[in-house]
């Protein structure tokens, strides 16, 4: 069973690849892996971001002691209220996923709170005053086995990704995953500045804004925030989303798998449902059930198959309860109409 209006073509899935792995690298360096003129690069990516069906964003990390607290919050709601409710909530900085969805619960939302007492201070402030929440159920995520809605499209052939290496190491505007952290762990994390914070509040709607526009925004020269973005993505301090709307991506089903594996065997689990290609984020989970998993589905049919393949994959896993999403809300930073298409994004809390 299809659920999906379109699949965005090859060359704009290519294009989203390329991006994810070079987000700010210039459509020249980009035009020889991607055999188009720079112009119509620049046209194409105009097309998808006007059109909501593609975004580039960055966001801040936050690494050992300053690490975000992240938590599954299920809501249920009053009948009518579910679509209500997902607006209001979609706007909170704090939410990067909210889904409606099937099952005991109407709502899934993943939050991202400094500590437990800023969650503790989102759940009784905000959510349980809502009026259309009549219930409410929090998992907190004890530890997160890979980060949330980053996801690469594998569309790009590898001599393609081997040229696109080549072409943008060390300009200082693309790294791979293993470079990044590799860079990170060798000169530390990187600690934001009140300009740091400036700079990644104006990037987390759109990353690939200029170096002038950014120093424009934020009162500094073009130098500074070049040297800045080098500094923040050199030191690890930086969370690339780029990703075509979920409905036009050819995977539009969103779905949560909660799991029961034994703690021994867990580190095991955890290894074998990263190699499949529709899990999208493993999180050790407090609650009855200890692994909670979010996937992205070419069809409501694959979720049979999916299931089958994580029992496959990691004898020790048990599944104990699956949810479909009816609406994706927000992914990330970002605000999805009914239509599926990217409506705005929602800047993040900065610090005073």
């Amino acid at each position: 069973m299809s659920t999906g209006d379109s699949v965005l073509g090859e060359a704009d899935l290519s294009l989203i690849h390329a991006l994810q792995m070079a987000p700010r690298a210039s459509w020249t360096q980009l035009s020889s892996v991607l055999g188009a003129t720079p112009d119509t690069l620049a046209r194409r990516w105009d097309h998808l971001t006007a059109g909501g069906y593609a975004w580039s964003s960055l966001l801040a990390a936050r690494h050992g002691a300053d690490a975000m607290l992240y938590a599954w919050v299920e809501l249920e709601c009053l009948a009518g209220d579910a679509e209500t409710t997902a607006v209001e909530v979609s706007g909170d900085a704090c939410t990067l996923g909210v889904h409606q969805v099937t099952g005991d619960a109407d709502l899934v939302l993943l939050v991202a709170c400094p500590d437990l007492y800023a969650l503790d201070d989102y759940l009784a402030r905000r959510i349980r005053r809502l009026p259309g929440v009549v219930r409410s159920r929090t998992q907190v995520v004890t530890r997160l086995h890979n980060r949330p809605y980053r996801s690469r499209i594998e569309q790009l052939t590898p001599s393609q990704i081997r040229l696109l290496q080549e072409i943008t190491h060390g300009d200082g505007r693309a790294r791979t995953p293993a470079r990044e952290g590799a860079r990170g762990r060798a000169s530390g994390r990187a600690q934001l500045t009140e300009l740091d914070h400036r700079i990644v509040a104006e990037l987390a709607g759109d990353a690939r804004r200029s170096a002038a526009e950014l120093a424009r925004q934020c009162g500094t020269s073009e130098s500074t925030v070049r040297r800045r973005l080098d500094a923040l993505s050199a030191g690890g301090a930086l969370h690339h989303h780029c990703l075509p709307a979920p409905r036009f991506s050819g995977r539009p089903v969103w779905a949560m798998v909660t799991t029961d594996v034994p703690p021994l065997d867990v580190p095991a689990t955890v290894a074998a449902l990263a190699r499949l290609r529709q899990t999208r984020l493993v999180t050790s989970v407090t609650g009855p059930h200890n692994l909670a998993l979010a996937l992205w589905l070419r069809t409501v049919d694959e979720l049979h198959e999916v299931t089958a393949s994580l029992v496959r994959a990691a004898p020790a896993l048990r599944i104990a309860g699956t949810a479909l999403s009816l609406r994706t809300h927000k992914v990330g930073a970002q605000v999805l109409g009914p239509d599926g298409r990217r409506l705005h994004h929602v800047r993040p809390d900065t610090p005073a």
